[in-house]
């Protein structure tokens, strides 16, 4: 069980109640508490301060408990659910959206959820700090929950096999980035299908940021991984071939620190889901398109606008264009879609439109979305009260959300993401 993290501790016997997974409990004096690490219908013993409790002792353990796969499950701020059976969890992800939805008195279909598994995800951050004395090795992993501690992690359940193996040569790649000792570096690793692409982030800067020695050292310990490149904040520091992704038929040069879905599977589904959506459509808009996860789809089907702030990413989406022969013409254009959102007479000619905000949403887009004439309608969100609020701006505009598709792409946390289909 975790350790308290709280001081002044009130201890309780406490029963879970309300049946939604959303760790609340409840005290005897009928004083609610969230608590990680309890589900619905057990009895437990917490500390518990104020609205937060930590989880003692399982009193009366639910028969949907099950062992964690992780043995750093627990201190790793990661997963949250890998003590939830597998049904019961992806049906509490369900439930969200729905309540979500329902609160702006929509109630669509719900399509079978996509449930990625374990070992499938290609992307994952990692934090670099040195040792407590001087000569320790680099620790390497992600933060300890609800504090600024590393938990260093030897396995990961939910990343790639090819990222786990990497860990050693990573660990050892983080060192020259700790030159400084302000900084404070984390490697964010993609896998792509030419290697492993790092970007680093957290590099003090001020004092004239990393050294050449440093750089040298960083490029020959790259060099002898076989990473495919290394970038610091964007700026190469070492690039053996240029990281490649497939997307869809597409094969696209990933910009540095450039988005990517985190599993190729959940992708292929959000994606297929969206393309059967549209079928029939003359002229496709893909709004905050990134590098063109949908768009090449898309592009399938009909010509496509492909519109996004970052023009990196344009500029890939461009060029990869080449590589996906016999598709329909695409038109890319760097727009920030929050300042200048495509206006309803930019969509006059248009008859469908995907839009895949950041989790903040696109309330302002939305709006122009449902002032125009667009007969279809695909959006995709990781976030279920965000996407809430402007799929109740489209419905106040004439468009009707048939049909939802919930998407568990990051295993084992209460991340939840939705693909939802609109028609006029």
């Amino acid at each position: 069980m975790p350790k308290s993290k709280l001081a002044g501790p009130v201890e309780a016997d406490v029963i879970r109640i309300g049946g939604q997974g959303d760790g609340v409990c409840q005290t005897a004096s009928g004083h609610s508490v969230f608590t990680p690490f309890t589900l619905p219908g057990e009895a437990v013993r917490i500390e518990a301060q104020g609205e937060r409790g930590e989880l003692l002792e399982v009193l009366a353990a639910s028969p949907e408990r099950i062992e964690p796969v992780c043995p750093h499950f627990f201190a790793c701020g990661g997963c949250a659910l890998q003590h939830w059976d597998h049904a019961p969890y992806l049906a509490w992800k369900q439930e969200r959206v729905r309540e979500a939805l329902s609160r702006e008195g929509l109630h669509p279909q719900m399509a079978p959820p996509f449930a990625a598994a374990p070992g499938s995800r290609r992307r994952v951050a990692l934090h670099a700090r040195r040792g407590d004395r001087a000569g320790d090795r680099v620790r390497l992993g992600y933060k300890e929950r609800r504090s600024w501690s590393l938990v260093e992690i030897e396995v990961c359940p939910i990343a790639h096999p090819r990222l786990v193996a990497a860990f050693p040569a990573l660990r050892a790649l983080a060192a020259p980035f700790l030159e400084h000792p302000k900084s404070a570096p984390t490697l964010h690793v993609t896998l792509t299908g030419t290697g492993l692409d790092i970007d680093v982030t957290g590099v003090e800067r001020k004092s004239g940021g990393l050294s050449a020695d440093a750089r040298l050292r960083a490029a020959e310990i790259a060099a002898k991984a076989d990473f495919a490149r290394v970038t610091m904040a964007g700026e190469v520091v070492y690039m053996a071939r240029q990281p490649m992704v497939r997307l869809g038929p597409a094969v696209v040069a990933l910009p540095p620190g450039g988005f990517l879905q985190a599993v190729p599977e959940a992708e292929d589904a959000m994606a297929e889901f969206a393309v059967e959506a549209m079928r029939g459509a003359h002229r496709i808009a893909d709004l905050f398109c990134g590098s063109g996860a949908f768009t090449f789809r898309l592009a399938a089907l009909a010509p496509v606008l492909a519109v996004d702030s970052d023009p990196l990413a344009i500029r890939s989406l461009i060029a990869a264009t080449a590589s996906a022969p016999g598709l329909k013409s695409i038109t890319a254009e760097a727009r920030d879609l929050f300042r200048r959102p495509m206006l309803a007479q930019d969509l006059k000619k248009t008859d469908a439109v995907l839009f895949d905000p950041p989790r903040a949403g696109a309330d302002m887009q939305a709006a122009q979305i449902a002032a125009s004439k667009v007969s279809t309608v695909v959006g995709v969100s990781c976030d279920p009260g965000t996407f809430a609020r402007d799929a109740a701006i489209l419905a106040a505009g004439g468009l009707r959300l048939e049909q939802v598709m919930v998407v568990d792409q990051f295993l084992w946390s209460p991340h939840v993401e939705l693909v939802g289909v609109f028609k006029r």
